[in-house]
């Protein structure tokens, strides 16, 4: 007698906004991977995972819903911030990839209320929709109730966690750890840094898929190249931050020559304290992607001033 269930798994994902984009910028900034998360390829990993863990066939496992929370800035604030832009990029990613996007203003003290939010939206789509296996992508101990709740209903939940620690420029150590209270109340408990960081699964591509590959810098024309090969002199140069972006951005030189690509950790300070008009002082290198600023510091009293 066959006795596999050949039923339809319907999965819901819920993301906590705030801890996924720490997680990405780990994996940015400071893992050997230096490349974010992928949506789609951790929705495929998920559809990977249920399918392992409920002894069915992937095709069987379907996301049927998945949804965002995060606390936002207002528009106005995320211009000044020169985050605008990289806020609707994101808001693309998730829009082509079906999620849902819940946001809340942002206040002086930063988020308040989108964990209530998240957990009350959950067991209520939980209730009408019917899932199989709900995923959360959190690691807060204040989820403990929401997966208990899930737990009467009889939806088992998987929670997708992630424990590391960074050092921050200002030389402290951080660390992020995935409650034990709440790995304990679900069914599933996964720790990804666990199965990203495992030799074993080096070459494995549902593992690789969960990454995109970092930005690239815009190959040179050769006239340009020949101009980077003269200002590879070792003389100190400067510019004004042009543009600004997650982690990197370009800088425009006095002296007329062209745009300098930058990485956070060429900067002798804080990458947040940067904004754009800014004068900064830097050495000029170049690689195989274009012009590259070196051991960026800033120019002492600089100031935006908005003219570049």
């Amino acid at each position: 007698m066959d006795n596999s269930d050949n039923s339809l798994k319907k999965v819901g994902v819920f993301y906590d906004g705030n801890y996924f984009a720490h997680v990405s910028n780990y994996y940015c900034y400071h893992h050997q991977r230096r490349k974010r998360i992928s949506v789609s390829g951790l929705h495929d990993f998920i559809r990977y995972k249920v399918a392992q863990e409920e002894s069915t066939d992937i095709r069987l496992c379907q996301i049927v819903d998945s949804h965002y929370f995060r606390g936002r800035l207002s528009a106005v604030e995320a211009q000044n911030k020169n985050t605008l832009f990289n806020e609707r990029q994101f808001d693309q990613i998730l829009m082509n990839e079906g999620v849902v996007t819940h946001y809340l203003p942002l206040g002086p003290s930063g988020e308040k209320g989108i964990d209530v939010w998240l957990a009350l939206e959950v067991f209520e789509l939980a209730i009408f929709k019917r899932f199989n296996v709900v995923v959360l992508v959190a690691c807060d101990g204040d989820y403990v109730p929401l997966a208990r709740k899930l737990n009467t209903l009889g939806i088992r939940v998987m929670v997708l966690g992630w424990d590391f620690e960074i050092t921050a420029q200002d030389g402290q150590t951080r660390k992020t750890v995935t409650s034990q209270k709440l790995l304990n109340e679900v069914t599933y408990p996964v720790m990804m840094n666990s199965i990203i960081d495992d030799k074993i699964n080096f070459k494995d591509s549902v593992v690789n898929n969960l990454f995109v590959a970092p930005f690239e810098a815009k190959v040179l024309p050769p006239k340009a190249l020949a101009i980077s090969a003269e200002l590879q002199d070792g003389v100190p140069r400067q510019g004004k931050i042009k543009a600004l972006k997650d982690g990197y951005g370009f800088i425009s030189m006095l002296d007329g020559g062209p745009d300098c690509f930058f990485y956070w950790g060429d900067i002798d300070f804080d990458f947040n304290e940067l904004e754009v008009g800014m004068t900064v002082e830097f050495y000029i290198e170049a690689n195989e992607k274009g012009l590259v600023a070196k051991s960026i510091s800033l120019v002492a009293g600089a100031v935006p001033n908005g003219n570049i």
